[in-house]
């Protein structure tokens, strides 16, 4: 099977080809032309059809189960880049191209590492300094299972366009007492892995939601959250970015953990203050760039509000949040 992409969003996700073409394989290093293409910039995807079905297949997170090669003998860790990938059709012209099938997950998956870093401002009063942690990234992408720094899914059930997931994540404690002196005495919040389900699916224009609810796993909170979303990614040569939106909810619980003030610790200057559930709003961009098809840098940014009730609360001088996540990984 034959994939033609003049557009560089569509290559990105090897989705929505402008041409598709079958060939019924005559031998090993057989010769196959594909004729009436107009002048421009086209990328290829070739793949074995091992079942017939007219389809790549793919797993849960869209990488090809099917030996594939992709012009120019480009083979990404990634995303894969319109531009690294692009040839040249001019009119009267020939463009010639051997290519060789390879599986992209081999037999183990895809293994990254590197280092990463997370930020976080901080909203509570007089707390002029931000939350930050240096981490270790690993990043796997298997069959089932994907560890992506501080992030897993293990897929329970589905196919390239809808899925049920087992989600795991990691959540930094909101603050430490000595941040900040309206803090004093109030215990240091400690950091914590949230787990739970996620169901995402592809929607239309390559538009993805989700939906997900996770519980602390650690006994910490004893809390849990839900959220929604809608992303969409975009091909920029060797850059995607991907924009999303979200609203969060937190139980009551979660909400006084991070953000109220218990009877027993409020004081002349800290009235005590008790919050319901609440719901925070974000906004993020996340960015993968290719620096060459192994090495890649993440970079990710959100700016979150917070609900009213958490707003109103008197440890807290200021709505909104800035968070940002960068990691630079090299795949095997």
């Amino acid at each position: 099977m034959v994939n033609i992409y003049n557009d560089a969003n569509s290559f990105g996700d090897l989705r929505e080809p402008y041409q598709r073409h079958r060939f019924e394989i005559a031998a090993p290093d057989a010769r196959y032309t594909l004729n009436g293409l107009p002048p421009g910039d086209y990328a290829l995807l070739i793949y074995h059809d091992e079942n017939r079905n007219g389809e790549l297949d793919q797993n849960f997170v869209g990488i090809p189960r099917e030996p594939i090669a992709l012009s120019n003998n480009y083979l990404p860790k990634g995303p894969p880049s319109f531009s690294r990938a692009s040839i040249s059709v001019e009119s009267g012209g020939a463009v010639h191209q051997e290519l060789t099938l390879s599986r992209l997950m081999g037999e183990r998956g895809l293994f990254s590492v590197g280092m990463g870093t997370i930020v976080r401002s901080s909203p509570y009063v007089d707390s002029d300094g931000a939350r930050l942690l240096a981490i270790p990234t690993l990043v796997y992408f298997g069959e089932r299972l994907q560890v992506a720094g501080t992030v897993a899914n293990y897929n329970l059930t589905g196919n390239d366009r809808t899925r049920l997931t087992l989600v795991g994540e990691l959540r930094l404690g909101a603050y430490d007492e000595d941040d900040s002196p309206m803090l004093a005495g109030m215990g240091d919040r400690k950091t914590t892995v949230f787990g739970g389900v996620a169901l995402s699916s592809r929607l239309f224009w390559g538009i993805n939601s989700s939906v997900a609810y996770t519980h602390d796993l650690l006994g910490r909170v004893d809390a849990g959250r839900a959220r929604v979303g809608l992303s969409k990614g975009f091909q920029f040569g060797t850059w995607r970015v991907s924009p999303s939106v979200s609203a969060t909810w937190l139980d009551g619980t979660l909400a006084n953990y991070e953000y109220g003030v218990p009877l027993h610790q409020a004081t002349e200057w800290r009235p005590a203050y008790r919050i319901s559930d609440a719901v925070n709003y974000q906004g993020s961009i996340s960015v993968i760039y290719e620096i060459t098809p192994s090495w890649l840098a993440v970079i990710s940014t959100s700016y979150e509000t917070l609900d009213r009730k958490i707003a109103n609360s008197p440890l807290i001088d200021r709505r909104n949040m800035t968070s940002g996540f960068f990691a630079l990984t090299y795949t095997f």
